[in-house]
């Protein structure tokens, strides 16, 4: 049993890889109850608590998050992601799954397992399933902090895409030190760096 804060997404993942996921979007609706002499009540079969993005977060999905990975015997603590920001909008930035996942951090006092970039989780499980090697493979990105670094650990080529979080003066900006093996603003260029 896993206990999901993040969105449907997650559950769909779960299910497909034979998990039983809860929580999720349906506990946004749930509010913790204050009450003396109340004890709050969580499922002590959850093997894990996967953390991502969640516009439905609230107290009593960390609380419930905290309680499984505190006090469930071997529970795991999984990240999809430390994204600190996110494009749901055209106009701005939001703030991103590394919100809610440095929540559970700060009340379990645990890192967590980070599955997503750059974290190389992904990259070894797909080294192992394809028999690829890296120096074949180019990551395309539009972050530096993820996409492109993810790309840097791993040992593939890089490639950065100025369509979404990463600008041309972030990337030449002198504190940044992470450095794309290539960069395009038009998706045309790629077939010329073929």
């Amino acid at each position: 049993m896993v206990y999901v804060i993040g969105e449907e997404g997650i559950l769909e993942e779960l299910k497909l890889a034979g998990f039983t996921g809860i929580g999720g979007p349906e506990d946004g609706r749930k509010i913790a109850q204050f009450k003396s002499n109340s004890l709050f009540e969580h499922d002590k079969s959850v093997g894990a608590v996967v953390v991502g993005l969640d516009q439905y977060i609230n107290y009593y999905k960390l609380q419930y998050g905290t309680l499984c990975i505190r006090e469930n015997p071997g529970c795991l603590f999984i990240a999809t992601n430390r994204d600190a920001v996110g494009h749901m909008t055209d106009l701005q930035e939001w703030p991103g799954a590394v919100c809610m996942v440095a929540a559970i951090c700060g009340s379990t006092e645990k890192e967590p397992i980070v599955v997503g970039k750059p974290a190389t989780f992904m990259m070894d499980f797909l080294l192992e399933k394809f028999k690829i090697s890296t120096s074949k493979m180019c990551m395309v990105g539009d972050r530096l902090d993820t996409d492109i670094l993810f790309g840097k650990n791993a040992g593939c080529k890089t490639l950065l895409v100025f369509s979404g979080v990463t600008t041309p003066s972030a990337l030449q900006d002198p504190s940044n030190h992470i450095h794309p093996d290539y960069h395009t603003g038009k998706l045309f260029d790629i077939v010329s760096l073929m």
